[in-house]
């Protein structure tokens, strides 16, 4: 699967939502802040009709590596594409509709690449749930 433009989760305003209104898990090599958005926002036409549309929304995902917490930019560009790499591989575990915030730590470039991958799996597996319950 791709990583598609309209997956990124780019604006401060969006971005800043996840880590206000969200919730946080601890990965040990990265932290996951998700928020789960309104699955399906009503479509107003010109003349106040509301048409509900069907179409799921897209997983978001924004991948931050700071210098505290990771090392110099070497380091920080490698555990910022690990991370992508690793939602692009495992986007279809995140329920429809989450934005994700992945926040890399010194041991997202030291682990191995199937580690990664596991503790993100265990943290969709604890998402999954959550947020079935809350988009009822």
């Amino acid at each position: 699967m791709r990583f598609r433009p309209e997956q990124h989760l780019r604006r401060q305003g969006d971005i800043r939502a996840v880590r206000e209104q969200g919730r946080r898990l601890e990965c040990r090599a990265f932290t996951v802040w998700w928020r789960q958005r309104d699955l399906s926002p009503p479509l107003v036409l010109s003349a106040g009709l509301q048409i509900k549309t069907e179409k799921i929304p897209p997983v978001r995902a924004c991948v931050i590596a700071s210098t505290a917490a990771v090392g110099d930019a070497t380091r920080r560009n490698r555990a910022k594409r690990r991370l992508r790499e690793m939602f692009r591989h495992h986007q279809s575990l995140v329920p429809a509709g989450c934005d994700l915030l992945l926040i890399a730590r010194a041991a997202a470039v030291d682990w191995p690449v199937g580690q990664l991958e596991q503790k993100f799996a265990e943290a969709c597996r604890q998402i999954s749930p959550v947020a079935k319950v809350e988009n009822k």
